[in-house]
Protein backbone atom coordinates (compact mmCIF):
# COMPACT_ATOMS: atom_id res chain seq x y z
CA UNK A 1 0.00 0.00 0.00
CA UNK A 2 1.64 3.26 -0.86
CA UNK A 3 -0.62 5.60 0.92
CA UNK A 4 -3.80 5.44 3.59
CA UNK A 5 -6.92 5.40 2.10
CA UNK A 6 -8.42 7.23 4.94
CA UNK A 7 -6.32 10.09 7.28
CA UNK A 8 -6.44 9.80 10.57
CA UNK A 9 -8.33 12.44 11.93
CA UNK A 10 -6.51 14.44 15.41
CA UNK A 11 -8.93 12.80 18.73
CA UNK A 12 -10.58 10.28 17.02
CA UNK A 13 -10.23 6.53 18.41
CA UNK A 14 -7.90 4.06 17.06
CA UNK A 15 -9.86 2.11 14.09
CA UNK A 16 -11.76 -0.45 14.51
CA UNK A 17 -10.51 -4.15 12.57
CA UNK A 18 -11.86 -7.56 11.82
CA UNK A 19 -10.46 -10.62 10.59
CA UNK A 20 -12.24 -13.16 8.06
CA UNK A 21 -10.55 -16.28 7.17
CA UNK A 22 -11.54 -17.62 3.69
CA UNK A 23 -10.38 -20.15 1.15
CA UNK A 24 -11.06 -19.60 -2.44
CA UNK A 25 -13.64 -21.28 -4.00
CA UNK A 26 -13.86 -23.01 -7.55
CA UNK A 27 -16.60 -20.54 -8.63
CA UNK A 28 -14.21 -17.42 -7.56
CA UNK A 29 -11.36 -18.35 -10.45
CA UNK A 30 -11.50 -17.70 -13.70
CA UNK A 31 -9.79 -19.81 -16.84
CA UNK A 32 -5.97 -18.61 -15.58
CA UNK A 33 -6.93 -20.22 -12.31
CA UNK A 34 -7.30 -17.13 -10.23
CA UNK A 35 -9.34 -14.71 -8.56
CA UNK A 36 -11.66 -13.01 -10.90
CA UNK A 37 -10.92 -9.50 -10.36
CA UNK A 38 -14.76 -8.67 -9.71
CA UNK A 39 -15.06 -11.40 -7.06
CA UNK A 40 -12.73 -8.78 -4.57
CA UNK A 41 -16.06 -6.16 -3.79
CA UNK A 42 -17.82 -9.61 -2.34
CA UNK A 43 -14.43 -10.42 -0.34
CA UNK A 44 -15.12 -6.87 1.22
CA UNK A 45 -18.71 -7.67 2.22
CA UNK A 46 -17.57 -10.54 4.36
CA UNK A 47 -15.27 -8.43 6.08
CA UNK A 48 -18.27 -5.61 6.64
CA UNK A 49 -21.03 -8.59 7.58
CA UNK A 50 -18.19 -10.34 10.09
CA UNK A 51 -17.50 -6.51 11.44
CA UNK A 52 -21.43 -5.99 11.58
CA UNK A 53 -21.50 -9.30 13.91
CA UNK A 54 -18.94 -8.30 16.34
CA UNK A 55 -19.76 -4.83 16.33
CA UNK A 56 -24.17 -4.57 16.47
CA UNK A 57 -23.66 -2.60 13.80
CA UNK A 58 -24.51 -4.76 11.07
CA UNK A 59 -26.95 -4.03 8.18
CA UNK A 60 -29.89 -5.07 10.35
CA UNK A 61 -29.06 -3.55 13.35
CA UNK A 62 -28.89 -0.75 11.25
CA UNK A 63 -32.38 -1.12 9.47
CA UNK A 64 -34.07 -2.20 12.89
CA UNK A 65 -33.42 1.77 13.62
CA UNK A 66 -34.32 2.97 10.23
CA UNK A 67 -31.17 3.42 8.28
CA UNK A 68 -30.12 2.13 5.25
CA UNK A 69 -26.20 1.67 4.21
CA UNK A 70 -25.29 1.83 0.71
CA UNK A 71 -22.22 1.94 -1.03
CA UNK A 72 -21.32 5.36 -2.25
CA UNK A 73 -17.99 4.57 -3.16
CA UNK A 74 -15.79 1.36 -3.96
CA UNK A 75 -11.61 1.27 -4.72
CA UNK A 76 -9.78 -1.42 -5.28
CA UNK A 77 -5.64 -1.97 -5.66
CA UNK A 78 -4.71 -5.62 -6.92
CA UNK A 79 -0.77 -6.22 -6.17
CA UNK A 80 -0.96 -10.30 -6.14
CA UNK A 81 -3.50 -12.95 -7.09
CA UNK A 82 -5.04 -15.65 -5.46
CA UNK A 83 -5.58 -18.83 -6.80
CA UNK A 84 -7.92 -21.74 -5.98
CA UNK A 85 -7.71 -23.49 -2.82
CA UNK A 86 -5.90 -21.18 -1.59
CA UNK A 87 -6.48 -19.44 2.12
CA UNK A 88 -6.68 -15.90 2.69
CA UNK A 89 -7.55 -13.74 4.78
CA UNK A 90 -9.96 -10.60 4.87
CA UNK A 91 -8.83 -7.91 7.53
CA UNK A 92 -11.51 -4.91 7.75
CA UNK A 93 -10.77 -1.66 9.36
CA UNK A 94 -13.53 0.85 10.27
CA UNK A 95 -12.04 4.41 10.59
CA UNK A 96 -13.52 7.11 12.84
CA UNK A 97 -15.78 9.92 10.97
CA UNK A 98 -18.09 12.32 12.59
CA UNK A 99 -19.87 12.38 9.41
CA UNK A 100 -22.81 10.41 8.87
CA UNK A 101 -20.91 7.70 6.81
CA UNK A 102 -19.24 4.44 7.34
CA UNK A 103 -15.24 4.45 5.98
CA UNK A 104 -14.64 0.79 5.75
CA UNK A 105 -11.01 -0.24 4.34
CA UNK A 106 -9.82 -3.79 3.47
CA UNK A 107 -6.42 -5.69 3.66
CA UNK A 108 -6.36 -9.12 1.81
CA UNK A 109 -3.30 -11.33 2.66
CA UNK A 110 -2.57 -14.62 1.43
CA UNK A 111 -1.22 -17.97 3.20
CA UNK A 112 1.99 -16.16 3.16
CA UNK A 113 0.62 -13.08 4.94
CA UNK A 114 1.73 -11.10 1.70
CA UNK A 115 -0.76 -8.40 0.70
CA UNK A 116 -2.58 -9.25 -1.98
CA UNK A 117 -5.28 -6.53 -2.23
CA UNK A 118 -6.14 -3.43 -0.66
CA UNK A 119 -9.44 -1.28 -0.99
CA UNK A 120 -12.00 0.76 0.61
CA UNK A 121 -15.86 1.62 0.38
CA UNK A 122 -17.79 4.34 2.04
CA UNK A 123 -20.96 3.96 3.10
CA UNK A 124 -23.62 6.37 2.89
CA UNK A 125 -26.39 6.63 5.32
CA UNK A 126 -30.06 7.20 4.24
CA UNK A 127 -33.49 6.92 5.95
CA UNK A 128 -36.28 4.08 5.01
CA UNK A 129 -37.54 6.93 2.65
CA UNK A 130 -34.29 7.14 0.86
CA UNK A 131 -33.39 10.44 2.37
CA UNK A 132 -29.56 10.98 3.14
CA UNK A 133 -28.78 11.59 6.55
CA UNK A 134 -26.70 14.44 6.78
CA UNK A 135 -25.95 13.70 10.87
CA UNK A 136 -25.31 10.93 12.48
CA UNK A 137 -29.02 9.54 14.01
CA UNK A 138 -28.75 8.62 17.66
CA UNK A 139 -28.23 4.71 17.12
CA UNK A 140 -24.80 5.92 15.35
CA UNK A 141 -24.42 8.37 17.87
CA UNK A 142 -24.24 6.26 20.91
CA UNK A 143 -21.96 2.89 19.12
CA UNK A 144 -19.93 6.57 18.04
CA UNK A 145 -19.98 7.98 21.69
CA UNK A 146 -18.95 4.19 23.30
CA UNK A 147 -15.91 4.15 20.44
CA UNK A 148 -14.52 7.61 21.23
CA UNK A 149 -15.31 6.67 24.90
CA UNK A 150 -12.84 3.38 24.68
CA UNK A 151 -16.28 1.44 25.35
CA UNK A 152 -15.71 -0.67 22.04
CA UNK A 153 -12.13 -2.38 21.16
Amino acid sequence: MSRAYFSRQEGAPPPLRITVERRVRFEEVDPLNIVWHGRYPGFFEDARVAFGEKYGLGYLDCYEQGILCPIKQMHIDYFRPLRFQEQFSIEGILHWSAAARLNFEFIIRNREAEITTTGYTVQMLLDTDMNIMLIPPPFLNTFFDRWKGGGIR
